[in-house]
């Protein structure tokens, strides 16, 4: 499952830079999925929409860091953990019940991210 990261967040940015998918935004800022990522052309998102790889979204968040759940893939196939939580000094970046996602799925994701 995807990583979030709760109202706890006291906007530190220790978690940005460790994140290898670029999913993670401060507070306000817009997002895309071609940030920090080899996609271009259409993507399909994890509720099934599509959209161009160079759209830029709303911010998830306005106040603190936020993570986008279609870039996140825990780290996997880059780290042994979620780096996110692995620097948080106030733990919290914590999984994200809404995004159920398999090891293999992760994976997938990263692939399709990483080209």
């Amino acid at each position: 499952m995807a990583i979030k990261i709760t109202d706890e967040c006291i906007n530190c940015g220790a978690c940005e830079p460790e994140c290898p998918n670029n999913a993670i935004y401060e507070g306000g800022v817009e997002w895309a999925i071609e940030d920090g990522t080899t996609v271009k052309g259409e993507v399909r998102l994890m509720d099934g929409s599509i959209m161009d790889a160079n759209q830029r979204n709303e911010p998830v968040s306005l106040d603190t860091y936020y993570i986008v759940p279609d870039k996140c893939t825990e780290c996997q196939g880059f780290h042994e953990e979620p780096q996110c939580a692995a620097v948080c000094p106030v733990d919290c970046c914590i999984p994200d019940e809404m995004y159920r996602e398999t090891i293999e799925e992760l994976l997938t994701k990263k692939d399709k991210l990483h080209v």
